[in-house]
């Protein structure tokens, strides 16, 4: 059999405040970046200290490499990043000289779009050179995906609940991507509006919301839910939508006080909760009059683990299946 290997991929965070604008050129692939925009990013990151996303990736890599060996199939586990160390190219040479023959590779964004994680997909094909590789595209409805971010709301919801008196509704976003990339089909007389950026074209948007709809399906006992897409970039054109903040704006002319902010698109704390969430949203809807609260992130959630191991396996099968079909 082959040395099979798991690839776990993941955006990338600079470790310190000074390393923001070598980042933030590799996320725009070298593009000239507006001084301000440098300096907006450098004091968001200074204001939550460090993004954790490496720290915490390698982390899940270890509970993922656990739950394989306790399943009896003890496979090495790796993690690459596409816009900082360790680099993605890197890690893949990596595996190469350890020796690694076949791998399964999957992203750590589980809402597909075909842009972006078509740039990680591209990133490990460019150097795979021999090693054999399946690649997981999207993960958006993994029943073990929703287990893990209803765990987490559940507990948000009880310890509202026991300060309330009653369940809390709930905003779940995931991270806004430009327009442009998913470049959404004209409406016409036969299909009718499209309500969903994306919708018949790229399947981010459709995927964001499934997994929102599995998520509140798992805690019947919320109000009322909404989606919004977070992060819009400050640049490169118009990004999709709703945003939270007017979101936020139409939760409170609905009269709500407190609520739960769910981020369902981000599976570890960094720089789009901490800043993002924690504090731009928090205090956007404190001026609204409304208490934000959110869950904790899924973090080292070990259903979450077994949602990844899960996978791996299904690519590590469909990998021997190839390599059988191919000998015979």
């Amino acid at each position: 059999m082959a040395k099979r290997g798991i690839l776990l991929l993941a955006h990338g965070t600079p470790e310190t405040v000074d390393q923001v604008p070598e980042y933030l050129r590799n996320v725009v692939s070298g593009r000239p970046m507006p001084q301000h925009v440098v300096e907006e990013i450098q004091h968001r990151y200074s204001l939550i200290g460090r993004s954790p996303l490496t720290d915490i990736t390698r982390e899940q890599g270890r509970l993922v490499e656990a739950e394989m060996a306790a399943a009896g199939d003890p496979v090495p586990v790796y993690i690459g990043m596409r816009n900082w160390r360790p680099y993605i190219p890197d890690v893949v040479r990596q595996m190469r000289a350890d020796g690694i023959e076949a791998a399964a590779v999957i992203c750590l964004a589980p809402q597909n779009s075909r842009t972006s994680v078509g740039l990680y997909r591209r990133a490990v094909q460019a150097e795979a050179g021999s090693l054999r590789i399946d690649f997981t595209d999207s993960w958006a409805a993994h029943p073990l995906l929703a287990d893990a971010f209803a765990e987490r709301l559940r507990a948000a919801q009880a310890k509202l609940l026991a300060e309330t008196g009653r369940p809390v509704p709930v905003l779940f976003t995931a991270h806004s991507v430009p327009t442009r990339t998913i470049q959404p089909p004209q409406p016409s007389e036969a299909t009718g509006p499209r309500l969903w950026p994306g919708e018949g074209a790229d399947p981010y948007a459709d995927d964001a919301r499934r997994t929102a709809e599995l998520v509140a399906a798992r805690v019947p006992e919320i109000p009322k839910w909404w989606f919004a897409f977070q992060s819009q970039g400050a640049s490169g054109g118009p990004w999709i939508g709703p945003t939270v903040e007017e979101t936020l704006d139409s939760i409170a002319a609905e009269g709500v006080k407190t609520l739960l902010l769910q981020p369902i698109g981000f599976l570890c704390d960094h720089v789009e909760i901490l800043y993002d969430v924690d504090i731009a949203f928090r205090e956007h809807a404190a001026n609204l009059g409304i208490r934000l609260e959110r869950p904790e992130s899924l973090n080292a959630s070990v259903t979450l683990a077994r949602a990844i191991a899960d996978l791996a396996a299904q690519g590590l099968a469909r990998l021997e299946f190839a390599g059988a079909t191919a000998a015979s």
